[in-house]
Parts: C-alpha cells; sequence; structure tokens
C-alpha cells in the first residue's frame, strides 16, 4: 500500500464515524501514486476508511431531505474518531460542520491502494508518524500487528462501526476485523447493544430509521433510497425486495464464497426487514 504522510484537519469539514479530511505533505503524493483522488483548493483529499461504515450523521438519498441514523450511537462514533486522531474541544455547527478544534492540525499518516468512485482515497488511517524510516510515498506492506493500530480497527473494536467489507481488502486484514467485530457484537459495545440487522425488525413508519433502529448502514441506505421514491410520505415495502434486486450491489460470501448480490441476502415479509447473513460474512465487490 502507498504510504502518504500528513496531518488530518476538521474546521470546515463534517467528520463522521468513518471519514475524516486529510491533507498530504506533499501535494503531488496521490498524483504520484497514480490514485485518482480528488482534492479541494488547498490540496486536502475526503478519506473513506476501509472496511468499516459508522452510522449515517448525514445522509441524502437523491431527491430527497437529509436523514441521519439514531444520533447519539452516529455522534458518539463521530466524536470518538476525531477523538483516537488526537483532537479535543471540538466545536460543531448545528449542520455538523466543524467550527474549531484544538489543534487546528494533528500529524498523522494513511496507508492507501485506490480511490473510490466519489474520489475518495479508501484508506487504513493513524495518528503520529509511522515507525521505522518508510519514505513519504514509498510502498509498504500492512501486517495484522500494524493494522491493530488504525483508526478504523479501533472503531470495529469498540463497536462504533460495523464492519463493511469490499473485495479489494486483503483477506488477512478482513479476517482481523472480522474477528474483532464479532467479539464486539458479543460484547454488545456500541452498535451491537440495539443492533436489528440480522434479528430483523418491522417497519411502520420511517421516523423509525433515524430515530429508533440501530442497523447496517449499507441497508438504511437502500431502504431511504426506496422509501424516498414514495412522495406521500409512506412506508410501505411491498416493493422494497424488487428495488434492491434492480441495484448493483454484488458480493461474495466468506468462507463460503458464494458469489450473489444483497437482494439475495435481505429477507423481506410485508414490513418486516432482516439480513440473513451477519455483515462480517459478506465482500462486496467495489463498482
Amino acid at each position: 500500500m502507498t504510504l502518504i504522510k500528513g496531518t488530518f484537519q476538521l474546521v470546515g469539514a463534517s467528520p463522521d464515524g468513518d471519514s475524516v479530511r486529510f491533507y498530504p505533505d506533499d501535494p503531488e503524493a496521490t498524483k504520484k501514486a497514480g490514485l485518482k483522488v480528488r482534492l479541494n483548493s488547498r490540496g486536502g483529499m475526503q478519506l473513506r476508511l476501509d472496511a468499516i461504515d459508522a452510522l449515517e450523521t448525514h445522509y441524502r438519498p437523491h431527491g430527497g431531505p437529509m436523514l441521519h441514523q439514531p444520533v447519539a450511537l452516529g455522534t458518539a462514533a463521530a466524536d470518538r474518531l476525531v477523538a483516537v486522531l488526537g483532537f479535543t474541544d471540538v466545536l460543531r455547527a448545528d449542520d455538523g460542520k466543524v467550527k474549531s478544534a484544538t489543534p487546528d492540525k494533528v500529524t498523522g499518516h494513511i496507508l492507501t491502494r485506490f480511490a473510490d468512485k466519489y474520489g475518495r482515497a479508501v484508506a487504513f488511517a493513524f495518528p503520529g508518524q509511522r515507525p521505522g524510516r518508510s519514505v513519504d510515498g514509498s510502498l509498504v506492506h500492512l501486517d495484522v500487528k500494524q493494522l491493530k493500530n488504525s483508526v478504523n480497527f479501533r472503531m470495529i473494536t469498540e463497536g462504533l462501526a460495523y464492519p463493511t467489507f469490499y473485495s479489494l481488502l486483503y483477506p488477512d486484514l478482513r479476517q482481523s476485523l472480522s474477528d474483532a467485530a464479532v467479539a464486539a457484537r458479543k460484547s454488545g459495545s456500541g452498535v451491537w447493544a440495539s443492533d436489528v440487522t440480522t434479528s430483523g425488525f418491522k417497519l411502520s413508519n420511517r421516523a423509525q430509521l433515524s430515530d429508533d433502529l440501530v442497523l447496517l448502514p449499507k441497508l438504511f441506505r437502500r431502504l431511504a433510497d426506496y422509501l424516498v421514491l414514495d412522495e406521500t410520505g409512506g412506508a410501505s415495502l411491498s416493493g422494497f425486495a424488487h428495488f434492491l434486486d434492480t441495484r448493483n450491489d454484488r458480493l461474495f460470501t466468506v468462507p463460503g464464497g458464494h458469489a450473489t448480490e444483497l437482494s439475495t441476502l435481505v429477507e423481506v415479509k410485508r414490513q418486516s426487514v432482516k439480513l440473513t447473513v451477519p455483515p462480517e460474512q459478506i465482500v462486496f465487490i467495489e463498482a
């Protein structure tokens, strides 16, 4: 993976539990690495933290209003992420944007191999300097021992983010993260104390998604995308299974290696929904 050194910065951005703004020391770092990362006018990039998905604090389905998942857990994840990076006294505006933080910037580094379709670097993030003498921009090997120092791993172990794996993640790293997620679920940490992803839930109204139901964010997003198509404001799931079938959510399951789509793993019975496979056993294929 490519090592990129720089600083994490919060002011003006809206970091949540799985994304944060990062500014490389070398403005040409991503270009030299052949990564199609979108940079702002000051050279900052938005990171998508690999292998994790925290509750949505601000999600807007196409043509719909801004939505969120249960606020307390979403806020806890966002607060913990910036705290692990080394920030304190983070003050946000009502829209979630950071107005001030101490310090203004924190030294750190990321390990990345690619950018997603939105131009975000998919990365493992670390506070502080990388141990050893690795040169900025060099290719380095990320092993399981080093993985455990990442913010990504910390969010999984504390139960503040769901495991959400994609096919470009190395199998040994995925297994370590999976084991950590299972342990967090068994202990009832964070989201797992209230999670209904695999136990199932009955949807009576849209407000439940924002206020009550703690579930895998990808499933939340698919429900939000589907419900916004009904301009009446209803919550009928009569067409949700078909809607999922129209999405390109290709995946395979582990350890079985069954290639399929998300629609086959989501059980919809009238107004009840559940994921039939634990999240850590699903590996999505990058679009």
